[in-house]
C-alpha cells in the first residue's frame, strides 16, 4: 500500500506553505534546467524516430490549465496521423470498448498507438517535451495529468482538486495508479496530493518516475 492509498482525501484542502507558493516553482525551473541538456538528445532522438514513421514527430493538443487557463500540451506522437477517426470507428464497433472509454478516458488495447508508440508510452518518453511547457509556466514536474475540458466533469463536486494547481509531467496517478485505469482513483490521488504536497513528496515521485526508464510500467 502507497502513501497516497492511506490518506483519507477529505476535501483536499490546499496548503498555503512557502513551496505551495514559490518553492515548487522553484523546484520546476532548477530542476528543468539542470536537466535539459540531457533531455534534449533523448527528445531529439524520439522525434526522429517518430517522424521516420510518416506523420509530424510532435503531437500538441488542448489542455485545460491551472485556473482553467487553456495550453498546448506538447508529446512525442504516438498515435497514427488519422486517430481520431480510428477511435470513432473502433467505439462503434466494439461496445466493451466504448464502455471502457466512457469510465477511464483509456483504452488498454488501444488501436491508434503505434508499435513505436507504444514503447515510447511504456518508458513516458512520450512526455519528456512537456518540459517545454514546465518552463512557460504551464505545468509542474509534478501534479495531477493534464486533462481535457471534458474531463473536468470528473472532478465534480470539486474541480478545484484540479484546477488550484499546475497539471504535472508526472503525479501521484502516474506513479501509483496508472496500472488502476479508473478514474475515480486518479481523482482520489490529486485530491490526497493536492492536500499534502510538499518537497519531500514531489522528490519521491519524480525519484519513481525516473525509475520508470529502468522498469517501463506506462500505457
Amino acid at each position: 500500500m502507497t502513501h497516497f492509498d492511506q490518506l483519507d482525501c477529505g476535501t483536499g484542502a490546499m496548503r498555503p506553505d512557502f513551496y505551495a507558493r514559490a518553492g515548487k516553482r522553484l523546484l520546476d525551473l532548477g530542476l528543468s534546467l539542470l536537466l535539459l541538456p540531457v533531455l534534449l538528445p533523448v527528445i531529439a532522438l524520439s522525434w526522429a524516430a517518430t517522424k521516420a514513421q510518416g506523420g509530424p514527430g510532435f503531437y500538441a493538443h488542448s489542455r485545460i490549465g491551472q485556473h482553467g487557463r487553456v495550453f498546448r500540451c506538447y508529446k512525442i506522437r504516438t498515435m497514427l496521423p488519422d486517430s481520431e477517426r480510428i477511435l470513432h470507428e473502433h467505439l462503434r464497433a466494439n461496445p466493451q470498448a466504448a464502455e471502457e472509454w466512457a469510465l477511464n478516458r483509456k483504452l488498454r488495447h488501444d488501436p491508434r498507438v503505434t508499435r513505436l508508440g507504444r514503447f515510447l508510452r511504456r518508458t513516458s518518453l512520450d512526455e519528456l517535451p512537456q518540459i517545454l511547457n514546465v518552463l512557460r509556466g504551464e505545468m509542474s514536474l509534478v501534479g495531477p495529468r493534464p486533462i481535457t475540458a471534458e474531463e473536468l466533469d470528473y472532478y465534480a463536486p470539486a474541480p478545484a482538486t484540479y484546477l488550484d494547481q499546475r497539471p504535472g509531467v508526472t503525479g501521484p496517478w502516474q506513479v501509483h495508479g496508472r496500472l488502476d485505469g479508473c478514474y475515480s482513483t486518479r481523482v482520489r490521488l490529486d485530491r490526497a496530493y493536492r492536500r499534502d504536497m510538499s518537497l519531500a513528496v514531489d522528490l519521491d515521485l519524480i525519484w519513481r518516475t525516473a525509475l520508470t526508464l529502468v522498469r517501463p510500467t506506462g500505457c
